[in-house]
C-alpha cells in the first residue's frame, strides 16, 4: 500500500481537550459524511446500528403518536408511564436481574446507585481507569476512596487486606474499558470481596455484546446478581438512549427512595422508552445480528495478528491504536482517508494524553470495509501499539 504523506487536512482538527470535534453526518449504517466525503466509519459504539433499524425507527415515531414526547413530570409524582414500567420488566427479564430501574441517561445510573447506598460503606474501591461516572459515583458515597491499578488483582487484593476484616468496602469497576475495550477480571474480583461488598460494574460496552445471551460482562464472567449491580446504558448496543440499574429488589428500592436524582429527574422520553422494547425485541429475535458481529470482531483480530500484531483473542468490539510518534499519527490518518476510512482519532479518559485512534467494529460493516481496516493497520504494524 502506497502512504500519502502529504494528504490535504480534510479534518483539520479530530477533537481534543481544547478544540471541538469534527461535525459528522451519519448517512447509512456504515458510513459518515463529512466535508463533502462519504467514510467508511469505525468511530461511535452502536455496534449493532439498531439507531438506524427499521423496527427500531418506527417504534419512535408510533412511540411519539400515541403518547407523546414527554411525561413532563417526576416518576415519583405523576410522570410514572407504563411504558416505564414495562421496559423495566423487560429489561430484568433479559438480563436476568431481580429488578430494573430506569434512568432517563446511562451517566446517572452510577450516580443514582452511589446516593441510594450512601453511608453503607466503609471504603470504595475505584478501579484507576474506570469511566467518570463512577469516579463521580466513588465521591457520592461517603466513605474513603481507594483507587487500585488498572485490571491488576494483586493490586487489588493489597488494597482490600490494608481496609482490615471490619472492612465492608464497594469495588467499581467497568466491565469494558471503553479506552481500549480491555475486560476488567470480574470473576478474580469478586472471589477477593468479602461477603459484606458489593461489586458495581458499569457494564456500558458489554451490555448486548458479550455472554452468551448478551447479558454482558457479567455474565460472561459467571456472575450472579447477589452482590453485583450491574448498570448500562441503552444508547449503545441498543441504539436508542437512556440507562438502567441491574439489581437485587433491596438496592432497587433504595434507589428509589433515596436517589435525589430519581426522585427529582424527569424520565425518559416517551418515544424513546417505547424504541427501546422494540430495541430489545429486534436483538431478541435476530439471532443472527451477533453472529455477525463475533465473526467481524474474530476476522479482524485475527488478521491482525497474522500480521504480527500483539492482539487479543478477546471479544470487545473495541480496537485501540496508539503510534509511536506524532509522524505515525500523520501517515496512519492519511492512510485511513487514502481507503476511505474516517480516522477516528480522539483523545478519551483513560488512553493516551496524546490521543490515539479507537475503532469499534459493528454487526454491520462489510468484508470489503473490514478488509480495508485490517489493511490500513497491519501495514502500520510497527509503528503503533494496538489493543
Amino acid at each position: 500500500m502506497e502512504i500519502c504523506l502529504s494528504c490535504p487536512p480534510l479534518l483539520p482538527t479530530l477533537g481534543g481537550v481544547n478544540a471541538p470535534a469534527p461535525v459528522l453526518q451519519q448517512v447509512n449504517r456504515t458510513e459518515v459524511r463529512v466535508r463533502g466525503r462519504t467514510l467508511a466509519y469505525f468511530a461511535g459504539c452502536d455496534y449493532f446500528r439498531l439507531a438506524s433499524h427499521p423496527a427500531v425507527l418506527t417504534a419512535l415515531r408510533d412511540g411519539a403518536e400515541q403518547f407523546g414526547l414527554n411525561v413532563a413530570a417526576s416518576r415519583q409524582t405523576t410522570g410514572n408511564h407504563a411504558l416505564y414500567e414495562r421496559l423495566e420488566k423487560r429489561l430484568a427479564r433479559f438480563f436476568g436481574s431481580a429488578r430494573a430501574v430506569l434512568i432517563s441517561n446511562g451517566y446517572l445510573t452510577n450516580l443514582v446507585v452511589a446516593q441510594a447506598l450512601a453511608g453503607e460503606f466503609t471504603h470504595a474501591l475505584v478501579e484507576a481507569r474506570a469511566h467518570a461516572s463512577l469516579q463521580d459515583a466513588a465521591a457520592m458515597l461517603g466513605c474513603p476512596v481507594v483507587t487500585f491499578a488498572h485490571r491488576d488483582v494483586g493490586d487489588c487484593a493489597r488494597a482490600l487486606k490494608q481496609m482490615g476484616k471490619p472492612a465492608k468496602p464497594i469495588l467499581l469497576t467497568d466491565g469494558v474499558f471503553a479506552h481500549d475495550g480491555s475486560l476488567a477480571p470480574l470473576a478474580a474480583y469478586a472471589k477477593l470481596l468479602p461477603r459484606s461488598g458489593r461489586l458495581l460494574v458499569d457494564d456500558a460496552h458489554g451490555a448486548g455484546v458479550l455472554g452468551r445471551r448478551g447479558r454482558g460482562a457479567v455474565e460472561l464472567a459467571g456472575l450472579g446478581c447477589e452482590r453485583v449491580i450491574q448498570t448500562v446504558t441503552l444508547s449503545k448496543a441498543f441504539g436508542v438512549y437512556g440507562g438502567a440499574v441491574l439489581a437485587s429488589r433491596d438496592v432497587c428500592e433504595r434507589i428509589i427512595e433515596r436517589s435525589r436524582i430519581f426522585t427529582g429527574n424527569t424520565p425518559l422520553p416517551l418515544p424513546l422508552a417505547n424504541a427501546a422494547l422494540a430495541s430489545l425485541a429486534v436483538f431478541q429475535r435476530d439471532q443472527l445480528m451477533r453472529a455477525r458481529l463475533a465473526r467481524n470482531i474474530q476476522q479482524v483480530k485475527a488478521a491482525l495478528r497474522a500480521a504480527g500484531l500483539a492482539m487479543d483473542d478477546s471479544p470487545s468490539p473495541i480496537i485501540a491504536v496508539t503510534p509511536h510518534a506524532a509522524g505515525h499519527t500523520r501517515r496512519l490518518r492519511c492512510a485511513l482517508l487514502a481507503v476511505g476510512i474516517f480516522p477516528s482519532f480522539i483523545r478519551y479518559p483513560g488512553g493516551p494524553a496524546s490521543g490515539y485512534f479507537r475503532f469499534a467494529l459493528s454487526s454491520e460493516h462489510t468484508l470489503v470495509q473490514l478488509h480495508a481496516l485490517t489493511k490500513v493497520l497491519s501495514y502500520f504494524g510497527r509503528h503503533v501499539e494496538v489493543h
